[in-house]
């Protein structure tokens, strides 16, 4: 049953995923059409990265409440309704609030699936149980960013929001048929409490020291590294001369490293432990984003997308485990301020890397995330050694 209901969760966030970096090649179609610059484009990505974020306190209290798995199969059927809203939107401004829209139901469905596997996977098998699940999210992101860029040179930029409409509404169907199948998923982790205590009580987790460690790291991470990740199409296209279809596959190479990462994490994790997982990854980091700055072409780029996918979920992936541990009664709040963190941050990043951009270029983007996040990766180190209770020598 668990093994089974993971696999149509990885579903959602793959659709989910998908509909995240959909938009990234496409920002030089949509300034283009509308004749602004990429940095005005861009607030389709932040607009939509925005109410991700600031909706989760809504999703984890709702999803702790009436249940996990049917609070997703219920978003999934919405998703679908609103990524056709997008690709029915008339202008600029009409698309930006339709992607604000969309980013509300999409933003409910991995932090929930998460949240659904920590009640129902023990600890010592989350983080595999994760990794594999996270296999779908990095699926997705390189189908997002290489069907939109392949339909938006051929069809335009609408067509991938036909797609993943048509996509999301399968998946609810899945999700439902599972949920009839299998009455006992739609009551695993379900909280007893009212709507207001739940709240109440998510709010209440900010008091406790780790849970603001975990908070403050992940927002770091977003704004780092998506604000400097979002533009990545655009620079391959613009300073490597790379046509619009072809820099949505080489975004594909971001989640082939996340791939490699989970084919190796039954074996890695228990090597390196978690607070190598965090070193190696935020060096992969700052390696990638640092060689970037001096790329002397695309295949250059293509070898830093692909190793600060794996840097990214070597560290990442370690965050989501510790969001889903770190307030075991209220794991659908705990994952959701989680996400919520995350992607107001990186929707901060991205206005501000948009900024920087329009005025000094992309280069300055790229080395602010290439010195930023090893040192965030040192600092959470650092203090996961001391919330284990372990020395700070070795790994």
């Amino acid at each position: 049953m668990i093994g089974r209901a993971v696999i149509l969760l990885s579903l959602a966030a793959f659709a989910s995923a998908a509909s995240l970096r959909a938009t990234d090649p496409l920002l030089a179609l949509i300034s283009a059409e509308y004749g602004v610059t990429p940095g005005a484009a861009s607030m389709v990505i932040t607009a939509f990265a925005m109410s991700y974020g600031l909706f989760q306190v809504f999703h984890g209290p709702i999803g702790d409440r009436y249940g996990k798995f049917r609070m997703v199969m219920l978003t999934t059927a919405l998703s679908g309704l609103t990524s056709l809203v997008c690709a029915a939107a008339p202008g600029l401004g009409t698309l930006v609030a339709a992607r604000f829209i969309a980013g509300i139901t999409i933003g409910a469905l991995i932090p929930l699936s998460m949240a659904w596997i920590g009640d129902a996977v023990p600890y010592e098998r989350r983080q595999a149980t994760i990794a594999r699940f996270l296999i779908g999210q990095m699926l997705g992101v390189a189908f997002g960013a290489a069907a939109a860029g392949l339909l938006g040179a051929w069809f335009g930029w609408r067509a991938i929001f036909v797609l993943l409409g048509g996509l999301f509404v399968a998946i609810a169907a899945l999700l439902r048929f599972e949920l009839g199948r299998d009455a006992a998923l739609a009551k695993g982790g379900v909280q007893e409490v009212s709507l207001f205590a739940a709240f109440k009580r998510m709010i209440g987790l900010l008091q406790r020291p780790w849970v603001r460690v975990v908070l403050a790291t992940v927002a770091l991470e977003g704004a780092l590294a998506n604000g400097a990740f979002a533009f990545i199409a655009w620079d391959l296209h613009d300073r490597h001369g790379v046509s619009l279809g072809a820099s949505g596959l080489f975004i594909a190479a971001f989640p082939a490293g996340g791939l490699l990462y989970a084919a190796v994490a039954a074996r890695v994790v228990p090597a390196l432990g978690e607070r190598g997982l965090v070193l190696v990854g935020g060096s992969l980091l700052s390696v990638a984003y640092l060689s970037m700055t001096v790329a002397p072409g695309a295949g250059f780029v293509l070898v830093c997308i692909f190793l600060a996918g794996v840097g990214i979920y070597m560290m990442h992936n370690t965050l989501q485990v510790h969001a889903t541990q770190m307030a075991p009664e209220a794991r659908g709040a705990a994952v959701s301020l989680f996400a919520a963190c995350l992607f107001i941050s990186q929707s901060l990043g991205i206005w501000l890397a948009a900024r920087a951009i329009d005025r000094w270029g992309i280069v300055p983007v790229f080395a602010a995330a290439g010195i930023g996040l090893p040192l965030v990766a040192l600092d959470f180190r650092r203090r996961l050694a001391r919330h284990r209770g372990q020395t700070p020598a070795g790994v």
